[in-house]
């Protein structure tokens, strides 16, 4: 299954990881990514700490962690290619705010991530 099926028909929570130019590491809790048609993933930010962040250090790392029993998911390793601020884009991709224009926080950041490294959420992805 390829990853824009894959975060289209799978329900789970996920985890976003950034780290400053100095090396401290936040966490934050994240929406599906919207996997694009140039293979890249696109997230909504809000002006906060992980989207701080990648101001200064571009890499980050997305844990998904599928509903149900068992531990089965995705990492994938990214880097920031690029972001647009307030773009008509936002309204098209967005899930959480679709046609409430009134509820829209004032700021939003679609950020462009390239996939540098897929794994599966337990081990190394490798037969041993």
């Amino acid at each position: 299954m390829n990853l824009h099926d894959y975060f289209e028909n799978t329900k789970g929570t996920g985890i976003l990881s950034t780290a400053d130019d100095k090396g401290r590491v936040d966490c934050a809790i994240y929406a599906r990514p919207h996997v694009m048609e140039d293979g890249t993933l696109a997230m909504i930010m809000l002006e906060r700490l992980s989207h701080h962040n990648l101001q200064s250090n571009p890499h980050a790392a997305y844990m998904f962690i599928e509903e149900g029993p068992g531990y089965r998911g995705k990492r994938l390793f990214l880097t920031k290619v690029r972001e647009e601020t307030d773009s008509p884009l936002i309204e098209t991709l967005s899930r959480r705010y679709p046609g409430k224009q009134d509820d829209l926080p004032k700021t939003r950041f679609l950020v462009i991530f390239q996939i540098d490294k897929e794994l599966p959420l337990i081990g190394s992805g490798q037969d041993a």
